[in-house]
């Protein structure tokens, strides 16, 4: 078979690192991709929103199977457009339908969806701008911190958590009538705050059965002990050490099955991945959000946990018949490190040289943001830059392999996070 994995990121290049692994596999492409992916696939340099161009490079490239790493061309329906092409209709996408996608891309439908099909989330209500004084008021109903979510996609910078009430009405005011996350804060979602523990669970489904992933924990602060301000991921652990079999039924009973079965009963075609974000408070599991692929950097521990080949997975899921592959996953824990450049998430160079790829030893290195110049050495294009992946009988062995492993990689301005795991 030949694939196309859309995106461009440490997601795509763990994604396509798997699948050059599979005996099935004819040609992969990566689209954009990055200087990592060069390195098992051929790259197309496509705008993941480029649907006619994306289009026209599957036909071209003799492609049999899109799989979608980022969520934009989901929520802007990818999967709809490859669906109703008269010459692409018979070649399936792994990713949700537009209607579905919705689920990460309106935090009000998510939370709507969670309300009636009784799946345990934080209290909430949502508002326009016509609505201000009505969320002034609902501010004042809670305790702080007070929590903000644009409605929309806003790269992940569309939560605000605030202590004090008066900030929280500013940010409010902010976000409905100076637009501060543009037309993703059109509307607002105002919930309670919990208190607690997070982690990520990751399901793969064909729209009826599905496969729960391995559990994974990331750590989205710059700073030390999760300070500072939210950035893309500054790295992961797989699995989580107190997701337990007793903890992963109550997952599975009052989320996992509830969202699968919700979105068959609602009409909402959905065959790919769904990652749910999710927090322990006591000892109970209560959903945060939903994300409708898999996230970054917990792909890069996830997916090399995982020992059935991908591309096995991926045909049954397009096909539906997930229920009758065995899905088998390593033992050992896999932690990630991911290297920014300095100033990350604010301004940061690019450019910069990337030295020691070569002496990394066992661990794996996935690319994220890198291309290569003009005369051929790797060089960092974006704030995050590398994620460093190693395996270890337990998450603090693996740890030891990432942080030697990211000792040996340099580049001007280089910065990591050296406490990943600390709260474990």
């Amino acid at each position: 078979m030949n694939i196309l994995v859309l995106g461009s990121g440490g997601r795509e290049h763990a994604l396509a690192w798997k699948l050059a692994q599979s005996n099935s596999l004819g040609k992969l492409y990566v689209a954009p991709g990055n200087a990592g992916t060069s390195q098992v696939a051929t790259n197309l340099p496509l705008a993941v929103d480029d649907f006619d161009r994306i289009a026209q490079s599957v036909r071209d490239n003799d492609i049999d199977m899109l799989i979608v790493g980022p969520e934009v061309p989901l929520v802007e329906g990818i999967s709809d457009y490859f669906k109703d092409h008269p010459e692409l209709s018979g070649i399936p996408v792994i990713g949700p339908s537009r209607a579905a996608a919705q689920l990460e891309g309106s935090k009000e439908f998510a939370k709507a969806f969670m309300s009636r099909h009784n799946i345990p989330t934080a209290a909430y209500e949502s508002f326009g701008p016509e609505d201000l004084d009505k969320g002034y008021r609902f501010l004042e109903t809670l305790q702080p911190p007070y929590v903000l979510k644009a409605d929309g996609l806003a790269a992940g910078k569309g939560v605000l958590i605030l202590e004090s009430l008066d900030d929280a009405k500013s940010e409010l005011r902010s976000m409905l009538l100076d637009a501060k996350f543009g037309s993703a804060s059109a509307r607002v979602v105002i919930e309670e705050f919990l208190s607690g523990i997070e982690l990520s669970c990751f399901v793969l489904t064909d729209g009826r059965n599905y496969k729960i992933l391995p559990t994974a924990k990331d750590y989205k602060r710059i700073g030390v002990g999760d300070t500072g301000l939210n950035t893309g991921g500054m790295g992961a652990v797989s699995p989580v050490p107190f997701a337990d079999a007793a903890f992963m039924e109550k997952i599975e009973n009052r989320i996992i099955r509830p969202t699968v079965e919700g979105l068959q009963r609602e009409g909402l075609p959905y065959v790919g991945f769904i990652f749910i974000g999710l927090i322990r408070v006591g000892d109970d599991p209560l959903v945060i959000e939903y994300n409708v692929r898999m996230g970054d950097p917990e792909t890069e521990v996830v997916i090399p946990r995982i020992e059935t080949d991908l591309l096995d997975l991926m045909q049954a899921t397009a096909e539906g018949r997930l229920d009758e592959v065995e899905l088998r996953v390593r033992p050992e824990a896999a932690t990630t490190v991911v290297m920014v450049s300095g100033g990350y998430p604010e301004a940061y160079e690019k450019g910069r040289v990337i030295r020691g790829l070569e002496a990394t030893g066992d661990a794996v290195v996935f690319h994220a943001g890198t291309r290569r110049d003009e005369s051929g050495q790797v060089v960092s294009s974006g704030g995050r830059v590398l994620a460093v992946t190693a395996y270890g009988t337990d998450f603090r062995e693996a740890l030891k392999g990432s942080y030697r492993a990211v000792e040996a990689l340099t580049f001007q301005d280089a910065y990591y996070r050296k406490d990943i795991g600390f709260d474990l």
